[in-house]
C-alpha cells in the first residue's frame, strides 16, 4: 500500500476518533444536564435569599425513593462553604434499625443566585436539581422539586405544619402533575 493511502486512512481514522470522542462527551454532558432540569410548569422562586434559607429544615412530606427508604425524623441542614457553595447535610433515622443515616453534599446555583434553582451533588460530578418553587414569606416552609415530577418535598422549620399549609402543598403539587397519592407524610399536621 502506498504511503499516501496509508496517510489518508490515518487521517480518516483520526477524524472518526475525534467525532466519536466528541459524541461521547456530548452524550455524557446531556445525561448529566438532564438531571438539573426543571419539570414542566414548575417555576423556581425569584428573589431568593440563600442566607435566609440556610439552617435546619424538617422534612414533612416526600415522594419516596430508595435513598430515603424507611427514613423518619429527616432533616436537612444548609450552611455556607468557604468557596461560596452550600454545604448540605441530610440525615434521617432508619425506622427499622434505629440507626441515623447521614449524607453530605454540595449545592451550587444553576444560574443567578436569586433564583431558587440549584444543583446538588452527593456523588462527585453527578448533580440533581433542587428547585424551590414556593417559599414562605418568612422562610418558614419550602416546596421543593427535583428535575422531574418523581421528586418532591415539603420542608419546614418545624416538624409539623398547619392543615392549611398541608392542603396548599397537596393542591399545588397535584396541579403540577406530582403523584400526590404517593406522598409519605412524616408527621401529622398541627390540629
Amino acid at each position: 500500500m502506498s504511503d499516501d493511502i496509508q496517510m489518508s486512512k490515518r487521517r480518516v481514522w483520526c477524524r472518526y476518533s475525534r467525532v466519536r470522542a466528541a459524541s461521547l462527551v456530548l452524550a455524557v454532558m446531556t445525561v448529566l444536564s438532564a438531571c438539573t432540569g426543571v419539570p414542566d410548569g414548575v417555576e423556581p422562586v425569584r428573589g431568593f435569599d440563600a442566607s435566609r434559607y440556610l439552617g435546619k429544615w424538617h422534612e414533612v412530606a416526600r415522594l419516596d425513593h430508595s435513598f430515603e427508604g424507611n427514613l423518619i425524623d429527616v432533616t436537612a441542614e444548609y450552611s455556607l462553604n468557604d468557596d461560596g457553595s452550600i454545604r448540605v447535610v441530610n440525615s434521617g433515622t432508619d425506622s427499622e434499625s434505629g440507626e441515623r443515616r447521614i449524607a453530605e453534599g454540595r449545592a451550587v446555583f444553576v444560574g443567578v443566585d436569586d433564583i431558587a434553582h440549584l444543583k446538588v451533588s452527593f456523588f462527585g460530578p453527578f448533580y440533581g436539581s433542587y428547585i424551590v418553587f414556593e417559599l414562605g414569606k418568612n422562610y418558614d416552609y419550602a416546596f421543593v422539586a427535583g428535575f422531574n415530577t418523581d421528586y418532591l418535598w415539603l420542608l419546614a422549620r418545624t416538624p409539623r405544619v398547619s392543615e392549611t399549609l398541608r392542603e396548599r402543598f397537596i393542591a399545588r403539587a397535584d396541579s403540577l402533575g406530582f403523584d400526590i397519592d404517593e406522598l409519605i407524610w412524616l408527621v401529622p399536621s398541627n390540629n
